[in-house]
């Protein structure tokens, strides 16, 4: 485990988004419209989910049609690392999964701690049952052959514009993503430690703040007292 995952792990993605937009990230990292589907559903609330959280390993798909990018040396399921985890960053509007339980079992195998998929997947059950942490958009029925291809490995991947902003996330090989029942965020390595400092302070005004709640004082109150 590398000493930067190791710092964030204390935290979740709703604490490390809230330190990112106090320092100034478009929309505090956040990638938007991103979902758990696996180890299982983000709607039951009564199961226990593991925190996703490594280094980004990422992938760029392309239409199948495209004959004018380059094409990898290796199938991308075979670049999955130990401890890491794989960004999927599909053409958008594609009606077909670039990810389903084949790709999955590899990355399984070789230790990934957990896929994004930026578009769509099928095989939810099978994913599941392997317990491999999956974020994505949609399910499809459809595998990739015929409309998707993987072109680069480990390069700079955009995430999808959100609706809020004019330009777009960037995912770069390296950067920390995070991914809980809130969703995904991804973390410059260079913000690290500034984030581990403010999410601490938040846990800290948090604690306090629950505390003057379960005594009775007021929301107004309370905030008014310890978010100064």
């Amino acid at each position: 485990m590398s000493s930067l995952v190791k710092a964030l792990r204390p935290f979740a993605s709703c604490d490390i988004g809230d330190a990112l937009v106090k320092l100034g990230v478009p929309l505090g990292g956040y990638i938007n419209d991103l979902r758990m589907f696996s180890p299982h559903r983000a709607g039951d609330l009564d199961k226990k989910t593991p925190t996703m959280i490594g280094e980004a390993v990422t992938v760029k798909m392309v239409r199948a049609d495209d004959t004018e990018s380059p094409r990898p040396e290796k199938h991308f399921a075979d670049a999955n690392e130990a401890g890491k985890v794989m960004f999927i960053s599909q053409p958008p509007s594609m009606y077909s999964a670039c990810f389903g339980g084949l790709m999955a079992a590899r990355a399984k195998k070789l230790g990934a701690a957990g896929v994004v998929v930026n578009g769509r997947f099928r095989d939810i059950e099978e994913i599941q049952d392997m317990g491999l942490p999956l974020f994505a958009r949609e399910q499809s029925i459809l595998g990739s052959n015929s409309f998707t291809r993987a072109s680069e490995i480990n390069v700079p991947v955009k995430a999808r514009r959100n609706a809020y902003s004019r330009s777009y996330l960037w995912i770069n090989p390296g950067d920390l993503l995070v991914g809980d029942k809130d969703g995904v965020v991804c973390v410059s390595p260079s913000l690290v430690d500034q984030v581990v400092q403010l999410c601490q302070e938040r846990k800290e005004i948090d604690e306090k703040t629950l505390a003057a709640l379960a005594e009775g004082m007021s929301m107004g109150e309370a905030l008014a007292k310890f978010r100064k």
